[in-house]
């Protein structure tokens, strides 16, 4: 999370954007979006000129060459702002919308892109602020988005929010997905899971992506994206390039309106957090996902359309509202029903209710399920995660070190620490879900519920219907002895009584 300095620069920033005219917030994103890419390209540029000075060869895929250099970062912020701001419209911006080649999806949905910073000024503003933030450490550019998308749930604007990164990085590191998958986020926002996936894959696959195989598949083909905002798609499409995906399928659909028949069966792997706050008209949704689940709920819808897009033995981990798991309409229990029946129902994690502040409080849940088509779902893993490792209040304030959270933490957490941080003990668990998990009682943070308990309880998946309350045992006295003390006590209050009467006679 952005605190300090930075924030205070972020909101210095953000209140010359509007001051400047800009008071659409997803502009101001998507502006300030842009500036970081160009800063970014400048680090990755700079990279590979000190690999190929290391190594004596040419430069390896530049960015910029002689023609372009004018256009790099480091030369646009010596310029006097006139002079920026007029190469930044006639000179960058063209450039940005050839960058990934004329047949990429970056070069479709950038082909829209404008430059609308109205002054020299802002933007000089915006060019020394964004100057001076590490980019590449971390999760710099992660911070910055989640900082601005909360302003606009705070300007109480309709728009989309960050799935934080550390959920993201657990249901990764949960999927581990592998060099030969086919990964899709079908409500794909800024790709944060597409991100994460790629990052998983680089670095524990890295050996394997030597292979020029896999490496034609990781980058034009491993990866897709729907989404159908147009300034997210641009986002998107950045944030994969800077992350040095090629060419990622990144494009415009609306995923519930369209009919998936061409997609049908194309994916091994579906990570996502679909909006799950509305609901459609019958008329306006695709006729092959009422196929599945009759209804309006755009929660369900999803999940109907995961089940479509994956291929038999596809896994999914996606983020549910609650009310999935426990919901009593008919179209709710048909679903959970055909999960646990007809699919393979893998797990169910509780997240805290706080996860999603101060965007939104609904109560939320993992789902991990493996498409079958044949059933197989013999129990099912749950998890009640209490603590991931931030405050769960608006402010969402680190509750430990940097180092100590996430799913995999540099060191190993202590007991009081676990209480803290969950995601940790989730990923152990998960691991251990077909063998010492299988003995855990249902009193535990974690245990398997058989399927025939889950259909003898109408399917409903809320871990509230099979956890156990553990109640301390009370030894109580026999009520003969409590007679006999209270016969005494009174004897004795009335023996003191009598003593304080005769005293004052």
């Amino acid at each position: 999370m952005i605190t300090g300095e930075l924030k205070s620069k972020i909101d210095r920033l953000w209140d010359a954007f509007w001051s400047g005219g800009i008071s659409n917030p997803l502009e101001v994103i998507e502006q300030i979006t842009y500036l970081m890419f160009l800063r970014r390209l400048e680090d990755i540029q700079t990279a590979k000129e000190r690999r190929a000075t290391r190594t004596g060869t040419p430069i390896s895929d530049p960015i910029y060459t002689e023609d372009t250099d004018a256009l790099r970062w480091k030369r646009l912020k010596e310029l006097q702002p006139d002079a920026m701001f007029t190469m930044m419209g006639e000179g960058v911006f063209p450039w940005l919308r050839r960058l990934g080649g004329d047949g990429s999806t970056y070069a479709h949905h950038m082909r829209d892109a404008r430059f609308t910073i109205p002054t020299p000024n802002l933007l000089t503003k915006a060019v020394d602020l964004l100057d001076d933030i590490p980019l590449g450490e971390g999760d710099t550019k992660g911070d910055l988005y989640e900082y601005m998308l909360s302003k606009i749930a705070a300007a109480g604007q309709n728009g989309q929010f960050r799935t934080p990164r550390h959920i993201i990085r657990l249901m990764v590191e949960m999927m581990n997905p592998g060099p030969s998958d086919e990964i899709c986020d079908p409500a794909c926002g800024t790709a944060g899971f597409l991100v994460a996936a790629a990052e998983y894959v680089q670095d524990k696959y890295s050996e394997e992506l030597l292979d020029t195989a896999n490496q034609r598949h990781y980058h034009s083909s491993m990866f897709h994206g729907f989404d159908f905002d147009s300034t997210m798609l641009r986002i998107a499409s950045m944030n994969m390039l800077l992350h040095e995906v090629e060419q990622p399928d990144i494009r415009y659909r609306d995923s519930l309106a369209e009919n998936v028949a061409a997609e049908a069966e194309q994916y091994s792997l579906i990570l996502a957090n679909p909006p799950f706050a509305g609901s459609l008209d019958y008329e306006t949704t695709a006729k092959d996902l009422q196929q599945i689940v009759k209804t309006k709920k755009t929660e369900l819808l999803f999940l109907a359309l995961f089940l479509r897009l994956l291929k038999p033995g596809g896994r999914a981990a996606v983020i549910v509202p609650e009310g999935v798991l426990f919901g009593s309409t008919k179209a709710h229990k048909g679903l959970r029903k055909f999960l646990v029946e007809d699919q393979k129902l893998d797990a169910v994690v509780k997240l805290p209710s706080g996860v999603f502040k101060p965007y939104a409080g609904v109560s939320t849940a993992i789902l991990i399920f493996t498409k079958t088509n044949s059933g197989g779902t013999d129990s099912v893993w749950f998890y009640d995660m209490a603590a991931d490792g931030f405050s769960l209040d608006d402010k969402r304030t680190p509750l430990l070190p940097g180092e100590k959270i996430g799913p995999r933490p540099d060191t190993t957490l202590a007991e009081d620490e676990h209480t803290k941080n969950n995601l940790p003990d989730v990923l152990a668990r998960w691991n251990q879900r077909t063998s010492s998990e299988l003995q855990r009682t249902r009193t535990e943070q974690s245990f398997c519920v058989p399927k025939d308990d889950i259909a003898g309880q109408d399917y409903d998946l809320s871990i509230n219907r099979y956890k156990e309350v553990v109640h301390e045992e009370v030894e109580y006295r026999p009520p003969l002895e409590i007679i006999e003390d209270l016969e005494r006590l009174e004897l004795e209050i009335q023996q003191g009584i009598s003593s304080l009467k005769g005293v004052l006679g």
